[in-house]
């Protein structure tokens, strides 16, 4: 799992890191050292859990958390104030942790930032090459991977778009495309994934499915045209 650090104090990620870091399958993705930072890092950049301060100059911890676009990453709070637990806590992250972090409290929300993750996961189900199981409202759909033109995630769902109509289920977009086969779908934006046999045109960093338009963000503007074989 990729980790994010956002503190405005030095030795305070300095401290984290090194606690993180001796996690086993847990990789630090980065540094922050206010939230605005940490808002533009996460447009092009993948993160499963954010350690994250709340109070920082500018943006606080808490506005950087109402502002993310998806259900993920997943948030554990770290900081030295206790007046805000309880709007933290409003807002669905893992844990709050007081400073100073000592290890074994680290572990222990991280414990708990990875079931939640791991929860999330279990609600989408893919077969390879053919179809998808999504839970639509109170039932479980089966939709095929061909109808499927692009994924674009919305605040606390991910919008699975057809020629038709879209479908929205409650997930994280990195969840969906773990799931999707690399060999149909790419990721090319921090909220869009899109099928590349769908494609009709690209121009100007836009993307054109069917009348329908996926932006391209610059980090993943070289994968794209690997992938689509230009001649």
């Amino acid at each position: 799992m990729n980790v994010l650090i956002v503190d405005d104090n030095e030795i305070a990620r300095d401290v984290l890191g090194q606690i993180v870091g001796r996690i086993k399958d847990i990789t630090i993705a980065g540094e922050c050292a206010d939230a605005l930072q940490a808002y533009n890092l996460l447009q092009e950049k993948e993160i499963d859990i954010i350690l994250l301060d709340i109070e920082m100059p500018g943006m606080s911890g808490l506005e950087l958390t109402r502002n993310l676009h998806d259900k993920g990453p997943v948030i554990i709070f770290t900081t030295s104030k206790r007046d805000y637990a309880v709007e933290a806590f409003e807002l669905n992250v893992a844990d709050y942790i007081l400073k100073p972090v000592t290890p074994a409290r680290l572990i222990q929300a991280i414990d708990k930032a990875r079931v939640l993750i791991e929860s999330a996961q279990e609600e989408l189900n893919v077969e390879e090459g053919e179809f998808i199981f999504i839970r639509d409202s109170n039932i479980i759909r089966r939709l095929s991977l061909d109808e499927i033109l692009f994924v674009e995630s919305m605040r606390d769902y991910v919008k699975l778009h057809t020629a038709q109509r879209f479908f929205a289920i409650h997930n994280t977009l990195k969840v969906v495309e773990d799931r999707l086969p690399a060999s149909k779908f790419l990721r090319v934006h921090r909220s869009y994934i899109v099928a590349i046999d769908k494609i009709d045109t690209i121009r100007d960093g836009v993307i054109v499915v069917q009348e329908k338009t996926v932006p391209v963000a610059d980090a993943y503007r070289s994968t794209l045209n690997k992938r689509m074989n230009v001649l």
